[in-house]
C-alpha cells in the first residue's frame, strides 16, 4: 500500500507563515532526511504568545521566533517532546523571555513506558518548568491547549488540542511529508498505534505538525497511516514465512529503493514492527550483534 505524501510546503526561513487565527509558523534552518525542511515552530496567540517547539539551537532562528512576536510577551514555551530538533532552543529562548517551560518531563516516565536513555538524538538535560500531562490544559491570556500524551515516536510525546478550534499540533506523531520513526527502545509500535486510534476519535479539520506541511484531512490521514502500518507488518510475516531470517535480510524487501541517507531509521522502524510482531506472539525474535543482526523466525 502506497501512501500520497505531501511534500509541498511553502514558506521562507525567517518569515512567518499565518497558519490560522492567532496561529503563525516560522521554519527553523535544520533542514535534513529525517527533518525535511526543518524544525516547525508555532507561535500561538495574539496578545501574549505561546512557543511551541523552539526547535534546534540557533542564533538566526531565535532572532526570527523574537522578530515574528513583534513585542508581544512569549509567555510560555511548550515542546511537543525532548527531542534534540525541537528542545536545543529553549534555554536560549527562555533567556531572551523569561517564559516558562511545558512538557511531559522525560523523569516522570515509569520504565514500562520506554525511552532511550543513552540516545544523542534525546534532550535528556531538558527538564520543563511544569510537567503536563494527559488532558492537561496549558492557558494564556487569549489561548488555551489540551495536552494529548501520544506515545509511540517518543514516549514523553504530546499532542496539543486548541481550544474552541478543531486544530492539533501533531508534533512528530502524524506529518503529511513521511510517515514517524518509531526507533526502538525510544519509540514503541504498539503505543504509536494506540496513539493514532486515540486520535480517530476526535474530529479535528487540521493538523499542525513538527515537521512538513499542514494536514487539512486529518482523520483520513491517520486511517491511511494505520492501514500503512498492518499492511507492512503483513509484508514481514510474508517475507519471514519465505525465509527472510534476520532484519538485515528483510530491509531490501521491506523498503525497497531506500535512500541510504536514512536506512539507519528505516531500520529501526524495522525493528518497532518485529517487536510488535513478536509481542503479538507471532514471531519470535533471537538478538544478534546488532539490530540488524536479529534473528526472526515464524511461529
Amino acid at each position: 500500500m502506497a501512501l500520497n505524501f505531501k511534500t509541498d510546503m511553502h514558506f521562507s526561513y525567517g518569515i512567518p507563515t499565518v497558519m490560522a487565527d492567532g496561529i503563525a509558523r516560522l521554519v527553523a534552518p535544520n533542514a535534513g532526511p529525517l527533518t525535511f525542511k526543518g524544525t516547525n515552530t508555532y507561535l500561538v496567540g495574539t496578545r501574549s504568545l505561546a512557543v511551541i517547539d523552539p526547535g534546534p539551537e540557533s542564533a538566526v532562528h531565535r532572532d526570527a521566533i523574537l522578530a515574528a512576536a513583534n513585542g508581544r510577551p512569549i509567555t510560555h514555551i511548550i515542546t511537543t517532546h525532548a527531542h534534540r530538533d525541537h528542545t536545543d532552543g529553549i534555554n536560549a529562548l527562555v533567556a531572551a523571555t523569561g517564559a516558562r517551560t511545558f512538557a511531559f518531563r522525560r523523569a516522570q516516565l515509569t520504565p514500562e513506558q520506554g525511552g532511550d536513555p543513552h540516545a544523542e538524538f534525546v534532550g535528556h538535560d531538558f527538564m520543563a518548568d511544569v510537567h503536563v500531562a494527559d488532558n492537561d490544559r496549558i492557558a494564556g491570556e487569549d489561548w488555551a491547549l489540551t495536552a494529548l500524551h501520544t506515545p509511540g515516536h517518543a514516549p514523553d510525546h504530546l499532542c496539543l488540542a486548541m481550544e474552541n478550534q478543531p486544530i492539533v499540533f501533531s508534533g512528530d506523531h502524524v506529518m503529511a511529508w513521511n510517515t514517524s520513526v518509531i526507533a526502538p527502545p525510544e519509540g514503541r509500535m504498539s503505543d504509536y498505534l494506540r496513539s493514532l486510534e486515540r486520535l480517530l476519535t476526535r474530529n479535528d479539520a487540521l493538523f499542525l505538525p513538527g515537521h512538513g506541511g499542514r494536514i487539512e484531512e486529518p482523520k483520513r490521514a491517520v486511517k491511511a497511516y494505520l492501514l500503512h502500518r498492518k499492511w507492512r507488518e503483513q509484508a514481514i510475516l510474508e517475507a519471514i514465512r519465505k525465509g527472510a531470517s534476520s532484519a538485515r535480510a528483510l530491509l531490501p524487501i521491506i523498503y525497497r529503493d531506500l535512500d541510504p541517507a536514512v536506512m539507519g531509521a528505516a531500520m529501526m522502524s524495522l525493528r518497532a514492527h518485529i517487536d510488535h510482531l513478536a509481542e503479538r506472539e507471532l514471531i519470535t525474535v533471537s538478538d544478534g550483534s546488532s539490530i540488524a543482526d536479529c534473528e526472526v523466525r515464524p511461529l
